[in-house]
């Protein structure tokens, strides 16, 4: 049953920015080298078994972003123990064959250290693969670590190693590392192709020349197979949000549309984090093509972000950059994650969103089941003529 969130009248239907100057952006950290070949893609068969699961025909997942929390663990336990049972309790068909992080997968630093408590311990019995890309906090470094290591140190270790391995700061973790060739990549399967940027340390996200020109080479590629296999992109930094924390991000707006018009090409889905609440936004461009974004950053961090208010003098509304965007759904007052199913239905590709919640006064170790708050669903159509000339 898809339960209503209490509505307050004055809550912001639109995108927010908030208002200040921002020079966070200096805090850019180098990007490490990455550990696979350019262009930077992962076939899905590479490393899970679909022979048993045919994922030609239906393929489902799990998204979520925000899991890691230094404080207080136990909605992250939650949350992983909810994303388990689906994955074992639902009928083969549409149980989800993996999980994607989007990002701040522990808290606050990127410490190795921190790995065996915020993301071995509470995924060790997730059944598939989990990719992932990094959030600002998995990039950050902590001054006052008595032992220097590099942005990323640990991320590359547990996502991007060249072959897999066990991980020995995963306190005995069964999980062996990911084998992503680098921080921003492709995963590609039959049915979808899923493009992962790095925004970086910034709060709302720097991506430099090489990564810019990747993924308008990356958009080319798939152009020809619009309509065939799904186009998702993943960023941590949410270009749109309504919260009063983070607000919308202005420089991933413009990254991604100028992207998409050099391409000529836009997604079928947007999905995000670093905000920690559930927001489903869809934007209509005026060719009528319209692009769902959704942010999933409810993943267990102890805050949940709030969504503005029109009163609120600290936001503005009034950016060009929100032209045709709408709010349609927001969760925040409880955890939860995002399903995503891809099937083919009479040779026309359908997406299924679903988002689940953890109910109120739910008890680790306990016998639960996680509440479906939103669903969504849309087929996948041919592409409109190209955006550029």
């Amino acid at each position: 049953m898809i339960t209503l969130e209490n509505k307050t009248l004055n809550k912001v239907r639109t995108p927010i920015a908030l208002k200040g100057t921002f020079a966070d952006a200096v805090k850019f950290m180098p990007l490490p080298k990455p550990t696979g070949e350019a262009p930077f893609r992962l076939d899905i068969n590479e490393v899970m078994n679909t022979s048993n699961t045919s994922i030609d025909q239906e393929m489902s997942f799990h998204v979520v972003g925000d899991s890691g929390s230094a404080k207080d663990l136990s909605f992250q336990r939650l949350l992983a123990q909810q994303l388990i049972k689906q994955s074992r309790d639902m009928d083969v068909k549409s149980r989800p064959q993996f999980l994607y992080h989007l990002g701040d997968i522990v808290y606050d630093h990127g410490e190795a250290h921190e790995y065996a408590a915020q993301f071995f311990q509470p995924f060790e019995n997730y059944p598939g693969p989990i990719f992932s890309i990094p959030g600002n906090h998995d990039a950050e470094i902590n001054p006052l670590c008595e032992t220097p290591y590099e942005s990323l140190d640990a991320y590359l270790q547990v996502f991007c190693s060249e072959e897999p391995a066990y991980i020995p700061f995963s306190n005995g973790s069964s999980r062996k590392s990911m084998i992503q060739p680098n921080v921003y990549w492709t995963l590609n399967t039959p049915l979808a192709t899923i493009i992962g940027l790095y925004g970086n340390v910034a709060k709302f996200g720097v991506i430099k020349p090489d990564q810019r020109a990747w993924f308008i080479q990356e958009l080319k590629n798939v152009a020809d197979e619009k309509g065939e296999r799904a186009l998702i992109v993943c960023v941590h930094q949410s270009p749109f949000s309504a919260d009063t924390n983070h607000g919308s991000s202005l420089a991933m707006i413009d990254f991604l549309e100028e992207a998409y018009w050099e391409a000529g090409v836009r997604p079928d889905l947007v999905l995000s984090g670093h905000v920690h609440n559930y927001q489903r936004f869809m934007k209509q461009y005026p060719d009528g093509d319209r692009v769902p974004y959704i942010v999933a950053g409810a993943g267990g961090y102890t805050i949940l972000h709030d969504i503005a208010t029109y009163e609120n003098p600290n936001i503005e509304m009034d950016s060009d950059r929100f032209d045709g965007v709408v709010l349609k759904r927001y969760c925040t007052k409880q955890y939860g994650f995002l399903k995503l199913k891809i099937k083919k239905v009479d040779g026309v590709l359908r997406l299924v969103g679903e988002y689940y919640t953890i109910p109120k006064g739910a008890k680790p170790d306990t016998d639960f089941t996680a509440e479906l708050f939103d669903r969504f669903e849309f087929s996948l159509k041919k592409p409109a003529p190209a955006l550029c000339h």
